[in-house]
C-alpha cells in the first residue's frame, strides 16, 4: 500500500482545521443569531405587556375623573391632594405609575383662532389674552405681539400676514423651507418650528400654555391655581391684573372654592369681566392631563394622555401618545 508523503498529510491535516474552525465560526454566529432573536422576542413581550399595563392605567384614570366628578359635580378643587400627585401600582416584575392633574391651568394655544375643520380665521380675544400672559412673563409688548400673530398666522387657514406675522413666504425662504401648518396644534412643542419662537422664549412659555383640541378660549378651572400661577389672572383679565394681583386673590379664594358667578364678583374683578370670556373661567376642570410610566422587566414604556369632560358629563379619551407631553 502506497503511503501519502509528509507534505500532503499536512496539507490534509490543516484544510481539515481551517474546516472545524470555520464550522466553529458559524455555529458561534447561528448561536448568536438565535440568542438576540430570543432576547429581542422577550423584549417585544415586554414591552407589548408594558402598553397593557399602561392601557390598564388609562382606564383607571377615567374612573378616578369620573369619581371626582360624582363626588363633586358643581366645582372641583385641589382638596385632597389628587391634582398632579403620583400613584404608584406594583404588578409581578414591574411597576405602574401615573399622574394625573388638571389641564386646564394654561393658556389655550389654539385660542388665537375660531372656526372648525379648515376654515379657521383669527380671533382678537385670543391673541390679546396671550400677549396679557407674555407681557405677564416679563417678554416685551412688541415681542409679544410680534409672538401673537405668527402664532396666530400659523394656525389660521388664509394667507393674509397678521401685523407682524408670517405667513408661508417666510418660511420657504430657510433652507429647508415649509409651510404653515394652517391647522390647530396637535401640542404644545410644535410651537419650536414657529418664526420668532426661539429656544429661549419657548422655554419660558413653556409651563403656561397648552394646546387642547379646541378653539374655545382658554377653559381655566380657576379652583386648582395656586398663587404661583397668578399670571393665569393677568391673561385672564387681558394685563388688567398684574401677576402679584391675581397671587393675592387665589390666596384669597374660598375653602369651598368659587362657583362660575361668584369668581367674578370677587372686587378684584367685577371692573374686568371680559364680554367675550365671562363663560370662559370653570369651576371645575374641562380637560384632565395624564401621564404613564410602565416599567416591566427591561422595558420601559411611557404614555400621556388628555381626557375631555363633555356637557353630558362624560369623559372622553381625545389624545394618547406613547411619550410624555413635552
Amino acid at each position: 500500500m502506497r503511503t501519502r508523503p509528509a507534505a500532503e498529510r499536512g496539507v490534509a491535516l490543516l484544510t481539515v482545521l481551517l474546516l472545524v474552525a470555520v464550522l466553529a465560526t458559524l455555529a458561534a454566529v447561528v448561536l448568536d443569531d438565535i440568542r438576540f432573536g430570543l432576547r429581542r422576542t422577550a423584549n417585544a413581550q415586554a414591552v407589548g405587556q408594558a402598553r397593557w399595563y399602561a392601557l390598564g392605567a388609562e382606564a383607571l384614570a377615567r374612573e378616578q375623573v369620573e369619581r371626582l366628578l360624582r363626588a363633586s359635580p358643581e366645582r372641583i378643587t385641589a382638596a385632597g391632594g389628587w391634582n398632579g400627585r403620583a400613584y404608584s401600582f406594583p404588578v409581578e416584575e414591574g411597576l405602574i405609575q401615573t399622574r394625573i392633574s388638571d389641564a386646564t391651568a394654561c393658556f389655550n394655544l389654539n385660542s388665537v383662532v375660531q372656526g372648525v375643520g379648515e376654515q379657521l380665521s383669527a380671533r382678537p380675544a385670543g391673541a390679546e389674552q396671550f400677549r396679557a400672559l407674555l407681557e405677564g412673563l416679563r417678554f416685551a409688548p412688541r415681542d409679544a405681539e410680534m409672538l401673537a400673530a405668527a402664532l396666530t398666522d400659523w394656525i389660521d387657514s388664509d394667507a393674509v400676514r397678521e401685523a407682524g406675522g408670517a405667513e408661508d413666504a417666510a418660511y420657504l425662504d430657510g433652507e429647508a423651507g415649509y409651510r404653515t401648518g394652517g391647522t390647530l396644534l396637535a401640542e404644545a412643542s410644535e410651537l419650536r418650528a414657529i418664526r420668532g419662537f426661539t429656544p429661549e422664549a419657548y422655554a419660558r412659555m413653556r409651563p403656561w400654555v397648552c394646546a387642547l383640541p379646541t378653539t374655545d378660549l382658554s377653559p381655566v378651572n380657576v379652583n386648582t391655581l395656586t398663587p404661583e400661577q397668578g399670571v393665569l389672572i393677568t391673561m385672564l383679565t387681558k394685563g388688567a391684573l398684574s401677576p402679584s394681583a391675581g397671587a393675592r386673590l387665589i390666596e384669597g379664594r374660598p375653602a369651598e372654592g368659587w362657583t362660575q358667578t361668584s369668581f367674578w364678583q370677587e372686587p378684584a374683578m367685577r371692573e374686568h369681566i371680559p364680554l367675550d370670556g365671562e363663560l370662559q373661567v370653570s369651576a371645575r376642570p374641562r380637560f384632565f392631563a395624564l401621564q404613564t410610566q410602565v416599567d416591566y422587566l427591561d422595558a420601559e414604556v411611557v404614555a400621556s394622555g388628555l381626557f375631555e369632560v363633555e356637557t353630558s358629563g362624560q369623559v372622553r379619551l381625545t389624545a394618547r401618545r406613547w411619550t410624555y407631553d413635552e
